[in-house]
């Protein structure tokens, strides 16, 4: 089966779209969580999410600050902002949607979550000493997560380290126990503004990272006249 594994859209419709221009054939979605929060389309990305073929979605921080599950105030304050605008403006069914995510689940023998296997929600996983402490807190081959906005790809065995943050777009087998983050669809953070997203064969085991533009100032047309935090829009140009 092939996968086409996205998180952390954040309420980017432009990006999102491109993304499944440009993702060829799957047989299923899985997104990693964090459908809404910063940007200025959350029913909108909603929408397409739950129409997308065979989809798994795990639930994000973002998304469970929007309902309520998460105290806003432990995020900073633009994002705070950010998820008070998105709470006046979420409709009766994308929060049903978002209700209805499980923090964690296993597909194929894949673990997926939004931050770590240990706090599925609010974990980060940043590097890769943190990222070998995750391994006892899944028994699955793979953990699939975001959170951080940034791709990478962890192998438990600690010899393999030097390959503990890959950011090429090379199709890779996997062997071994790994973690793997596919980076954000909708705000990415490694210093590449393009949407970032993964395509996965569970028969072969092969995982590929992929990058592609989009209309960036569209985008930041739109939370411009949300009145979202400006700064919510000059990152995407940088990526940061």
């Amino acid at each position: 089966m092939h996968v086409l594994v996205i998180s952390d859209i954040h309420s980017n419709l432009t990006a999102l779209e491109k993304v499944l221009s440009v993702a060829g054939s799957y047989d299923a979605v899985w997104c990693l969580g964090d459908i809404v929060g910063y940007g200025p389309d959350p029913n909108e990305c909603i929408e397409v999410v739950r129409g997308l073929p065979n989809l798994v979605c795990v639930r994000g921080n973002h998304d469970a600050a929007t309902l309520g599950d998460v105290d806003q105030h432990t995020f900073n304050h633009e994002a705070s902002l950010a998820i008070s605008w998105t709470k006046r403006e979420i409709t009766a069914d994308s929060q049903d949607f978002l209700l209805r995510l499980p923090e964690t689940t296993i597909q194929k023998e894949v673990t997926l979550v939004h931050g770590s296997p240990r706090n599925p929600v609010w974990d980060y996983v940043m590097d890769y000493l943190t990222a070998l402490r995750m391994f006892q807190f899944f028994d699955t081959q793979i953990c699939m997560l975001g959170h951080t906005h940034v791709p990478a790809y962890w192998v438990e065995s600690e010899s393999d380290s030097k390959n503990n943050l890959v950011l090429d777009f090379q199709k890779r087998t996997i062997q071994g126990r790994v973690i793997l983050n596919p980076g954000s669809v909708g705000q990415p953070r490694d210093h590449d503004p393009r949407a970032s997203f993964a395509l996965f064969d569970t028969e072969n085991l092969t995982w590929e990272l992929r990058r592609v533009e989009y209309d960036i100032t569209s985008v930041q047309a739109r939370i411009k006249k949300a009145g979202l935090p400006w700064r919510h829009a000059m990152r995407l140009h940088e990526g940061w």
